[in-house]
């Protein structure tokens, strides 16, 4: 860790290696969500509930499956999400953004020349979700986006009235 910090560039370390690894994947698939959002021009308000309630979801599988809630409000977690979620340059936010202006997810990819990981790691938490019996609705929504079982417009009215999860978020 000193040997490599310099000036502003800082290293932090975190002993939760299994809740780095789920906030460092599982941030994508919200980033979607909140590309989504974005390109349903619905407004920062609803992004920034996007991303609070996906960081709720992913910290609830993350402590279902043994991680610390900590790291999930840490730079593991947050700050890698609100990034993501926010850059411009972010591969997952503009998967998001283009399948919320109605554009089809093969027609996105096709056009990328580097990988969305979220979009299959929506599948992935779509099954976690289930394993772990764990109310993830933002990342759901993204899940049957992406698979075509819902457009973005159904899945904001289904955010819109979803939030009857037992746990807060």
């Amino acid at each position: 860790q000193h040997l490599l910090q310099r000036g502003v560039f800082r290293i932090y370390t975190n002993t939760d290696v299994l809740g780095c690894e789920l906030g460092g994947a599982l941030k994508n698939v919200v980033a979607i969500a909140s590309g989504i959002a974005q390109g349903l021009f619905v407004g920062d308000n609803t992004r920034a509930a996007v991303m609070t309630r996906g960081l709720a979801e992913l910290t609830r599988l993350g402590v279902a499956m043994g991680a610390n809630p900590a790291t999930f409000y840490g730079l593991a977690g947050m700050g890698d999400l609100m990034v993501t979620c926010m850059s411009p340059h972010s591969r997952n936010r503009h998967v998001g953004e283009q399948l919320g202006l109605g554009i089809p997810i093969d027609e996105i990819l096709g056009d990328m020349t580097m990988v969305a990981e979220g979009v299959k790691t929506a599948s992935t938490v779509h099954e976690m979700a289930a394993e772990y019996d764990i109310a993830m609705p933002v990342c759901e929504s993204v899940y049957q986006v992406v698979t075509g079982e819902i457009t973005a417009p159904e899945a904001y009215t289904g955010l819109r009235q979803a939030g009857q999860e037992a746990q807060p978020g």
